[in-house]
């Protein structure tokens, strides 16, 4: 019999009964329980602190795991995250009972995302590792015995026997979850074996149940997608097979329609493309590549020193937009900061919607380009930019439009959505341009040069609080707290997790350095992808602690993140 068995710890537990809660810390370890090893890897000093770290690992002869679900790194991928949702919402109904966060059980859920994540990781021979946290009981600030031993005893091995070791019907379910992953990782290959930049499959359900749920709508009137017969394009899928959707080409392409017909909603599927999608979100086959990112007006957001003369030039009083720096952006100058840093990270995809746009850096028709002659006008609208990023640069530019007929002259395709069904009206809208000139000038003529990326001053980024060398909060999705700054990142829409950001945080960390130090923004990026590539998001923990409530980010959300930090040094501030 081990010392370290399921006896061993209950008399553990007995043992500290009613003493201190800091007591706690003599549970600190591995415990051999039936079925799985749990460890404890730290145990909180209060009941009202951060609940404690804690994890199972089972071998793979005692999981269930079908062999098909983890035979490549695809299918695991997918497979993990399956196991990790279904662990989350079952420990989301514990209740604990006593002092502060007692008895609570919670691991990171992955929502409706596949993202690579640390709350389960899945093996090639089918064993796996969960990492959630739970609240030790404390009566007051004293340690419940009774209570830790029916939480750690018989909640915890209750929820891993219902939600880890999987029956017959289960194992059918984490073979769906691994394939439908594998299918959209494959997906994803064909976009550049085709020369794509998305593709959006037939029968797909776009529409989400409301605007704080990612959840597909689930009502009789939703309209599985159905692709105009010029757009169709086939894909063979590993599980799937052939797979019929609509392709969406580089270039310029315009998304149309009237109000409520769908626009929006086919452009926000397309911005989460990016990632791929569990089964039944209705999103499992809509992948877009992933340099493509969402751009939008942010009244008020931290601006430092950004080249945006390609979009604004010639500010009253001489002030200069080739190193921009404002704490207070207006909605073109956020725009135009936003397109320009975006493309700084690697973009070669934005996505835009006029409802989430300035007007004035959109367009300007010919009536105001006479009554503000140019002289007058600092704002090269996008419409007159839009050519040049695709012609000069290869940056492509997906747009949702319903009020202004300008960008019919500079559009490769348009799609009209009507009552959520596409129609591709190219043609019909090139013939309109044709017959109805606007007579605007595109303004100014001349082309444009990418500006460098920017050089950034190391030290700024400081993650000290007090006595915390690092110091990464995230209190909301929304909000990241990095040392003594909040960062509002309310705007970077394809943030879809609190353990995104949290992984953001804990990356720009590792950024800090020296005082002198500097490197170019796509360097730093650079140096990220690098750490995780091996051995992944544990890297970023600062002592290396396994923990499960970081996910995979993308480069570009972390230079989005890393624009709106208000202390943030770039060179050439003084």
């Amino acid at each position: 019999m081990s010392d370290r068995d399921a006896k061993a710890f209950r008399d553990r537990i007995a043992r500290i009964d009613g003493a201190g809660y800091k007591r706690y810390r003599e549970i600190v370890g591995s415990w051999d329980l039936p079925g799985f090893t749990l460890f404890v890897d730290h145990a909180q000093s209060d009941p009202f602190a951060t609940p404690s770290a804690v994890r199972v690992e089972i071998a793979p002869d005692g999981t269930g795991i079908p062999v098909a679900a983890v035979s490549t790194g695809a299918r695991r991928l997918g497979a993990a995250t399956w196991l990790a949702a279904r662990f989350a919402e079952a420990a989301s109904g514990v209740r604990g009972r006593g002092t502060g966060r007692s008895g609570e059980v919670q691991m990171e859920h992955p929502g409706q995302t596949v993202l690579p994540q640390t709350a389960v990781v899945v093996d090639d021979q089918g064993g796996l590792e969960a990492r959630f946290s739970v609240g030790l009981p404390g009566r007051g600030r004293r340690v419940d015995g009774a209570g830790a031993s029916e939480l750690l005893l018989q909640t915890v091995p209750d929820l891993v026997r219902r939600t880890l070791v999987l029956d017959a019907a289960a194992a059918e379910g984490i073979v769906e979850a691994a394939e439908t992953n594998e299918d959209a990782e494959a997906l994803r290959d064909c976009l550049g074996r085709e020369g794509l930049i998305a593709f959006v499959a037939d029968g797909a359900r776009l529409p989400r149940a409301s605007g704080i749920d990612d959840r597909p709508l689930e009502t009789d009137g939703v309209v599985p997608f159905e692709t105009p017969a010029t757009m169709r394009a086939r894909v063979e899928l590993p599980n799937a097979g052939t797979v019929a959707g609509m392709a969406v080409r580089p270039g310029v392409t315009l998304v149309t329609g009237g109000g409520f017909h769908g626009k929006s909603t086919l452009l926000r599927a397309l911005e989460a493309g990016v990632y791929n999608h569990r089964p039944d979100d209705g999103r499992e086959r809509v992948v877009t590549r992933s340099d493509a990112v969402k751009i939008r007006a942010e009244d008020g957001r931290s601006v430092q020193r950004v080249d945006i003369s390609g979009f604004i030039d010639g500010l009253p009083f001489g002030r200069d937009t080739h190193a921009f720096t404002t704490p207070n952006a207006s909605g073109s100058t956020s725009q135009a900061a936003s397109i320009v840093e975006a493309l700084e990270a690697g973009a070669r995809i934005l996505l835009i919607d006029e409802d989430t746009s300035a007007t004035n850096f959109m367009t300007r028709d010919r009536r105001m380009q006479e009554l503000v002659p140019t002289a007058g006008e600092p704002i090269t609208p996008f419409v007159d930019r839009v050519r040049v990023l695709w012609d000069d640069h290869e940056v492509s530019t997906i747009l949702v439009v319903g009020g202004t007929g300008d960008y019919l002259d500079v559009a490769d395709a348009v799609v009209r959505m009507e009552a959520y069904r596409p129609a591709d009206v190219t043609a019909e809208a090139r013939s309109i341009a044709e017959r109805h000139p606007t007579g605007r000038r595109t303004d100014p003529e001349a082309g444009w040069a990418l500006p460098p990326g920017r050089s950034i001053d190391l030290a700024s980024l400081d993650p000290r609080r007090g006595k915390r060398p690092t110091y990464v909060r995230v209190p909301d999705g929304r909000t990241l707290r990095f040392g003594r700054d909040e960062i509002d990142v309310s705007a970077v829409e394809q943030l879809v997790s609190r353990a995104q950001l949290r992984a953001i945080g804990l990356a720009m960390a590792q950024l800090t350095a020296e005082v002198g130090a500097t490197a170019t923004v796509p360097e730093l990026l650079d140096r990220i992808e690098r750490l995780l590539a091996d051995p992944g998001l544990d890297a970023l923990y600062p002592r290396g602690e396994p923990r499960g409530d970081l996910a995979g980010f993308r480069r570009h959300e972390l230079a989005a993140t890393l624009s709106r930090l208000r202390s943030l040094s770039v060179g050439g501030d003084p």
